[in-house]
C-alpha cells in the first residue's frame, strides 16, 4: 500500500492518485494541474460540514426509532399509531401532489427503450468491456450454453458441435421470431430462402417458403435495414424499439442446415451498463480507487483494454465498434455497439483516506468519486471520440444509499456545483436514484421531486432494503425467516410504489423505472420462467449478471411492451404506503430449535462464503455457492441482510452467542471444502488460527447492531486493509 502524500491546495493527497490526476487524466481536460486541484479542494470545503449534519440526522433517527420500538416491543403492533410517530419525528416527509419530471436530452437507451441492465464492478476491466460491449449478444450461443434448454439424451460429436442440441436452439430461436417479428400465414421454420426487393424505393424484404411461395412481414415497418460481407447477409428488425439481427449463410457449419440458412440471431440485449464503485467493488486505498478510476477513465475515452485467454488463445479486447448497414431507403444507418454505461458512485456515509483534510482527516469518499468520475466523462465526451458514451454528450451518475430527500437535496447541490466548476450546460450530469433505503422508498416521491430535472432512473435494491428494514426495526422485535421476509407484503408494496411514483412522476418515455437482480447467475431457465414479470410489472429495465442473461432476458421485452403497461398502471394510480411500513417482525416466537439452527447456517455459511474472498482476495462481488451448493451473486447487500438477521436473532435471544459462534466454526469448515479446487483459497480458520476474513464476518454479526444503519463497509475495508498489510489483530 502507497502511503505517500503530497501537498495539494490545502489537502494531502495520496501520491498515487495524485499521479493518475495529473499524468493520465488532466491530459484530456482543459485545466491545469492547479486549477482541477483547487475545484476539488472547494468542493470538499464546502460539502463536508452539510453532508456530516445529514449523517448525524441518520443516528438522531435511529435512536428514536429504537426507543419507539423498545416501548412498543411487548404491544400488538399499531401501524397508525406508528405511521404518526414517523410523521411527527419527520422520518415520514409532508406528503406532496405528484408531478411530471423535466430531465431533458435524455438519451433513447434511457428515454425510449425497455431491456435488460447489467451492472458490474468497473475495477475489473475484463468484466467492464464485457458488459459495455453486451450491448447486442448471440441468442445461439445464449441458448445453446445456458441450461434454457434442458440437454437431455444428446449425443456430442467430434468437433464440440452437438447437433442435436444445436437443433433445439433453432427450433426455440425461431419460435421466439414468430412471436416478435411474425410473417403473414408462415413461420420461420418453414423459409427456404429471404429475398430483398430493391426495385421500390424502399428495399421490401420476401420470405421464399419451401413451397415456393412469396410471404411477408405482417408489419413491413418491423425490417429495416441490411448489411452483406462476403457470403454473409445480415437482416435487421425493430421490435419494442429492440432491434434484431439476423445472420444468414449457407456455408456456414450451421447455416447450411438451418431453415433459410439462418445461422445465428443477435439481440440488442444490455442496453445499458452501471459501472460500480460501489458494493460490488473491493476498492479500500488507492491503489484500488486509482483502477476503478482509470478503468472508468478508459471507457470513457475508449482506450481500456484487456488480455484475455479463451480456449487457449490469448486475444486483446477492447470496446466494440458501432455497427453499420443501409437503410431500406439506401441511406447508411448506425447503431452504437456499446451499452449506455452509467457510474454507480459511493454512498455519502463512506469516507477516504486517498486525501486528507486540512486537518489530516479522510474526506468524504462520495465528493471525490463525483468529482473524478464526472471528470473522466468529460474526457470521453469529444465529438471526435470514435466510442462516444452519449449521443447527448450527457453523464450519468447513479446515486445509492441516500436516506430521504435532503440527502438527494445535497447531491444535486453537489452536481450543480460541478457543473459551474467544470463549465458544463445546466442538467448535464444525470442522476439514477436508488431507492433501496427505507426513509428513501417511504419519501420517493419528494426525493424525485428535488432532481425533478435531471433524474432518470429509479430502482429498488430489495438487497439493501430488506437490510435497511430489519436494522430500522431491530428493536421491535423478532424478524422473521429470511424466506418468510421475502413474502411479507411490505416487500410486495415496496416494489409496486416504486413504479407507481415513477409513472406518477412522469417517468413514461422519459426514464427508467428499475428492477433488482437475478440472483442466480446458472440458472437462467428459471430466470426466463419468473423476471418476465419484471416488465409486466412496468419496469422498463431489469438487472441481470451476465451478457448471457442479458440476451435470454432481452426476449421478455420483445414479448411485452412496457409502455403500453405503465400507461394502464398509470389510469389505476395507486399508492402502498401503509403495507410499506408494516415491519417483519414476528409476534409468536414458533421456530423450533431446528428451525433456528437452520437458519443459522444458511445465513453464517452465505455470508462466510462472501467475506472469504472479499478480504483475501479484494473481491466485491462473485458467484458464491450456498449452502446447498447452488451459485448465487453475492454483494454487501447480501451480506447486509444475513449480519443484520443473525444480529437481530442475537438481541432477542432466538439464539446465543455461543450457538452462532459454534456455527461459525462449523460453516467455515464447510465453506473451506467448498472452496478446496480453487489453488489461491486460503482457509477461513487454519490450525485454530482465524483468518482475517473469519475475523470480519464475526464481528459484522456481534456487532451488527451497532453498525449505522446495518453497514457493512467499514468492517470490510478494515479487514481487507489489514489483510494487504498483514497485520495481527485478534477478534475479540
Amino acid at each position: 500500500m502507497n502511503t505517500d502524500y503530497v501537498s495539494r491546495h490545502k489537502l494531502n493527497v495520496n501520491s498515487q492518485f495524485a499521479d493518475f490526476v495529473e499524468n493520465e487524466l488532466l491530459p484530456h481536460l482543459a485545466f491545469t494541474y492547479d486549477e482541477f486541484w483547487l475545484k476539488l479542494a472547494y468542493i470538499i470545503s464546502i460539502f463536508t460540514s452539510e453532508n456530516e449534519a445529514l449523517l448525524d440526522d441518520r443516528v438522531k433517527f435511529e435512536e428514536k426509532l429504537d426507543l419507539w420500538c423498545i416501548d412498543n416491543a411487548n404491544n400488538e403492533f399499531d401501524l397508525s399509531e406508528y405511521i404518526d410517530f414517523l410523521r411527527d419525528i419527520g422520518y415520514l416527509e409532508p406528503v406532496i401532489t405528484p408531478f411530471e419530471i423535466e430531465t431533458d436530452h435524455i438519451d433513447p437507451e434511457i428515454s425510449l427503450i425497455a431491456g435488460p441492465q447489467l451492472v458490474v464492478p468497473v475495477s475489473n476491466a475484463r468484466f467492464a468491456l464485457n458488459a459495455s460491449n453486451a450491448r447486442w449478444g448471440s441468442l445461439f450461443d445464449a441458448l445453446y450454453g445456458s441450461n434454457v434448454i434442458p440437454n437431455k439424451n444428446l449425443t456430442q460429436t467430434k468437433d464440440n458441435y452437438n447437433l442435436q442440441r444445436g437443433e433445439a436452439v433453432i427450433d426455440y430461436a425461431l419460435n421466439f421470431l414468430d412471436k416478435a417479428i411474425p410473417i403473414k400465414n408462415a413461420k420461420y421454420a418453414d423459409i427456404d430462402t429471404y429475398f430483398i426487393d430493391h426495385s421500390q424505393d424502399e428495399g421490401i424484404l420476401n420470405f421464399i417458403l419451401t413451397d415456393g411461395t412469396n410471404v411477408h412481414l405482417k408489419n413491413s415497418s418491423q425490417f429495416i435495414g441490411w448489411s452483406q460481407k462476403q457470403n454473409t447477409q445480415t437482416l435487421l428488425f425493430k421490435n419494442n424499439n429492440l432491434h434484431i439481427e439476423l445472420k444468414i449463410d449457407s456455408n456456414h457449419h450451421v447455416g447450411k442446415k438451418a431453415p433459410g440458412n439462418i445461422y445465428d440471431i443477435f439481440l440488442e440485449s444490455a442496453i445499458t451498463t452501471i459501472m460500480d464503485c460501489e458494493d460490488s467493488v473491493a476498492a479500500v486505498d488507492s491503489e484500488d480507487k486509482v483502477q476503478v478510476y482509470r478503468n472508468w477513465l478508459g471507457l470513457m475515452v475508449g482506450s481500456l483494454t484487456c488480455e484475455v485467454e479463451k480456449s487457449g488463445k490469448k486475444f486483446k479486447r477492447s470496446l466494440n465498434k458501432d455497427k453499420i448497414f443501409t437503410a431500406k431507403n439506401g441511406k447508411l444507418l448506425s447503431l452504437s455497439g456499446r451499452a449506455l454505461m452509467l457510474v454507480r458512485n459511493v454512498g455519502q456515509h463512506m469516507k477516504t483516506d486517498m486525501i486528507l483534510d486540512h486537518n489530516k482527516n479522510p474526506v468524504y469518499e462520495g465528493f471525490v468519486d463525483a468529482f473524478i468520475t464526472t471528470a473522466c466523462a468529460i474526457a470521453g465526451n469529444k465529438k471526435t471520440n470514435n466510442f462516444l458514451n452519449s449521443k447527448h454528450q450527457n453523464i450519468y451518475i447513479v446515486k445509492p444509499k441516500t436516506h430521504g430527500s435532503y440527502e438527494v437535496k445535497l447531491f444535486n447541490l453537489l452536481l450543480i456545483k460541478l457543473e459551474e466548476l467544470f463549465e458544463l450546460p445546466k442538467n448535464t450530469i444525470k442522476v439514477g436514484l436508488m431507492d433501496e433505503e427505507r426513509r428513501t422508498s417511504c419519501n420517493l416521491m419528494q426525493c424525485i421531486q428535488v432532481i425533478k430535472n435531471r433524474v432518470v432512473f429509479i430502482n429498488t435494491g430489495f438487497l439493501d432494503r430488506t437490510g435497511d428494514e430489519i436494522h430500522t426495526s431491530m428493536q421491535l422485535g423478532p424478524v422473521l425467516q429470511k424466506e418468510k421476509i421475502k413474502q411479507e407484503n411490505w416487500l410486495d408494496a415496496y416494489e409496486k410504489q416504486n413504479v407507481a411514483i415513477g409513472i406518477a412522476c412522469g417517468f413514461i418515455g422519459k426514464a427508467q423505472i428499475g428492477k433488482g437482480m437475478w440472483a442466480k447467475p446458472d440458472e437462467l431457465k428459471e430466470m426466463m420462467e419468473i423476471k418476465i414479470e419484471h416488465p409486466r410489472s412496468g419496469a422498463n429495465c431489469a438487472w441481470v449478471p451476465s451478457p448471457t442473461a442479458a440476451t435470454l432476458h432481452a426476449m421478455h421485452y420483445h414479448y411485452i411492451c412496457v409502455k403500453t403497461h405503465q400507461r394502464k398502471l398509470k389510469k389505476e394510480y395507486n399508492f402502498y404506503m401503509q403495507d410499506l411500513l408494516k415491519p417483519p417482525v414476528a409476534l409468536q416466537r414458533n421456530m423450533t430449535s431446528n428451525n433456528i439452527q437452520d437458519e443459522l447456517d444458511n445465513n453464517i455459511q452465505g455470508i462466510l462464503g462472501y467475506v472469504v474472498h472479499w478480504v483475501n482476495q479484494g473481491i466485491g462481488c462473485s458467484k458464491v455457492l450456498d449452502i446447498n451448493n447452488i451459485y448465487l451473486m453475492e454483494d454487501r447487500a447480501t451480506l447486509r441482510i444475513s449480519s443484520q438477521h443473525i444480529a437481530n436473532w442475537l438481541l432477542h435471544n432466538i439464539c446465543t452467542k455461543e450457538q452462532v459462534l459454534s456455527t461459525f466454526y462449523k460453516m467455515a469448515e464447510y465453506v473451506d471444502g467448498q472452496n478446496l479446487a480453487i489453488e489461491s483459497y486460503r482457509k477461513l480458520v487454519t490450525n485454530n488460527q482465524n483468518s482475517y476474513a473469519f475475523e470480519a464476518a464475526c464481528e459484522l454479526v456481534f456487532q451488527g447492531c451497532n453498525r449505522a444503519n446495518g453497514y457493512t463497509e467499514e468492517v470490510l475495508h478494515k479487514y481487507r486493509i489489514l489483510e494487504k498489510n498483514k497485520k495481527i489483530k485478534k477478534y475479540k
